[in-house]
């Protein structure tokens, strides 16, 4: 979000806009080796704006800017007894998950209370929903230097997980879930379990159905 002064060429004095920059681009910039030397230097999309806001409004002077970012409320209620096609109700409540009401605000910790208070109006936030972020906004962003810079020194050798403890091996996962719940712990812990668990449904003409919840994995451990 930009604050400006002055008028544009067409005599307009809106004094806030905002800046969207495409989701295509990666949000941070690798600097070319004549820069950077021997070092693996990166900028962030941001900084890279943010130096060329000038060109982006032209005739007017830039007194403020900040990154923000807002979470939004994504709880998908679907009623499966009301839905003809749940895989279409899925889809559909998926898509308007980002269209959610807005739950929090963060801005960058010197954004101004002029600023900070556009953007809870424009969500219909109160003050109690902004916080302010020293450094990265979206901290997220920054797990794109796990495939930048290709380093095996930076990263934790990879974990092997280990059989459940509360599970016997070569058992019928089944009849000991019977004895009680079995709580597994994931990456530390093996999924074949939960395979073998899979398998035994599968093959056990007692069982109706099988329901999941699956996550989608977003990044590398």
């Amino acid at each position: 979000i930009v604050r400006l002064d002055g008028v544009d060429a067409f005599g307009r004095a809106n004094e806030v806009a905002i800046v969207k920059v495409p989701r295509a681009l990666p949000r941070l910039i690798p600097m070319p080796q004549k820069i950077a030397g021997k070092q693996r230097l990166f900028v962030s999309i941001s900084s890279i704006v943010r130096a060329h806001l000038a060109e982006l409004f032209p005739g007017r002077e830039v007194t403020e800017f900040s990154q923000f970012r807002v979470t939004r409320n994504s709880d998908l209620a679907v009623d499966e007894e009301d839905v003809i096609n749940l895989r279409m109700a899925l889809r559909q409540g998926l898509h308007h998950r980002h269209y959610g009401q807005a739950v929090r605000l963060e801005v960058s910790a010197s954004c101004s209370a002029v600023l900070a208070n556009v953007l809870l109006q424009q969500h219909g936030l109160p003050q109690q929903a902004l916080f302010r972020v020293k450094g990265p906004v979206n901290m997220v962003r920054q797990m794109q230097l796990i495939d930048l810079v290709d380093d095996p020194a930076l990263l934790f050798s990879p974990w092997k997980p280990a059989w459940p403890r509360q599970l016997v091996a070569g058992r019928s996962v089944m009849e000991q879930m019977r004895k009680g719940d079995v709580l597994i712990h994931q990456p530390f812990e093996d999924f074949d379990a939960v395979l073998e668990l899979l398998r035994e449904a599968v093959n056990d003409p007692q069982v109706l159905a099988i329901k999941q919840t699956i996550y989608p994995h977003r990044f590398r451990l």
